[in-house]
């Protein structure tokens, strides 16, 4: 009897301990009353030298029980060539204008060359007034500190990469996609985003292989014929896996497709000199053995403001 006492009052106290758990949190705090969240919009912007252009970023933040009226926009430059970082500056203040509890505030800010280089030093030295004498796959990363109707602050692990890219770097739409598993048709992923960094002045990074998000696998664009050829190299030279596998390309990699067409016609760009719509299609897998690849295909739409 003793005994069952015991094991019912544990089991009273494990309840209460549980039902006292509030469970009503956020992904910056794990508390939404304590606030200060912000959900980036612009993971990746392609800085064009020499465009002149004014870039854009936005986003939004939920005004729970803790409001949030100012987020401070800090950037920190690295050169892609040494690895070195210069010092953490702020680029700026958004003023958040919608305080009512239970709203999105949506923010939005923009910024020149000469703003993101205002303040940074680089070896001791400042960045170089003209953006020609920045390399390829240099980069600002842009972190938003949230101050709270508390007076708190709050830096978020949601960033903005501003990457010196090339043509074809940016953030494109998934609008038609296909998966082959061993010959068979699997589905597909499209309605998602891609991420396309730029490597070099003629290397590129795909962010991602359909469904999974920790592989990236490298390709060129020829210019005069628009053919996309996917490298079965990395950075490093060494032979590329996708999910652990040999890479499959159009032109080189382990084993042979089997199920979709793999060349210059399934795999290449379609520049959009109008919209700056740009298209991509990739043909690409990974080498499991005869009668067991898997097969990619994707068409991309470049994202535009």
């Amino acid at each position: 009897m003793k005994t069952l006492k015991k094991l019912i009052l544990t089991l009273f106290v494990s309840t209460m301990i549980f039902s006292c758990v509030d469970d009503d949190n956020d992904e910056l705090t794990g508390n939404a009353a304590v606030g200060g969240y912000v959900d980036v919009g612009n993971p990746l912007i392609s800085y064009v030298v020499g465009s002149g252009n004014t870039y854009a970023a936005a986003g939004a933040v939920f005004q729970g029980e803790v409001t949030t009226g100012l987020i401070n926009v800090y950037n920190t430059f690295t050169d892609n060539m040494t690895g070195e970082s210069s010092n953490r500056t702020l680029l700026k203040t958004i003023q958040v204008s919608d305080l009512s509890i239970g709203s999105t505030a949506q923010f939005d800010l923009t910024f020149t060359y000469e703003e993101l280089i205002a303040g940074l030093t680089l070896a001791g030295s400042p960045l170089p007034s003209d953006d020609g004498g920045l390399n390829i796959g240099d980069f600002w990363i842009l972190e938003y500190e949230s101050e709270t109707s508390e007076g708190n602050t709050h830096n978020n692990s949601s960033t903005t990469k501003v990457a010196v890219g090339t043509r074809y770097a940016g953030i494109y739409s998934v609008v038609e996609s296909e998966y082959w598993n061993s010959g068979n048709f699997i589905g597909n992923w499209s309605g998602g985003d891609r991420i396309i960094e730029s490597v070099d002045a003629t290397t590129y990074r795909h962010v991602g292989l359909a469904y999974w998000d920790d592989n990236e696998f490298f390709f060129s664009v020829d210019n005069d014929t628009n053919v996309i050829t996917a490298f079965d190299k990395d950075l490093e030279d060494g032979d590329l896996l996708l999910n652990g596998s040999p890479v499959m390309t159009c032109t080189g990699g382990t084993g042979a497709f089997e199920s979709i067409t793999c060349d210059g016609s399934t795999s290449r760009a379609i520049p959009d000199d109008v919209n700056g719509e740009d298209v991509l299609e990739f043909t690409i897998g990974y080498f499991r053995g005869v009668g067991a690849t898997r097969e990619f295909f994707e068409r991309l739409v470049k994202q535009v403001d």
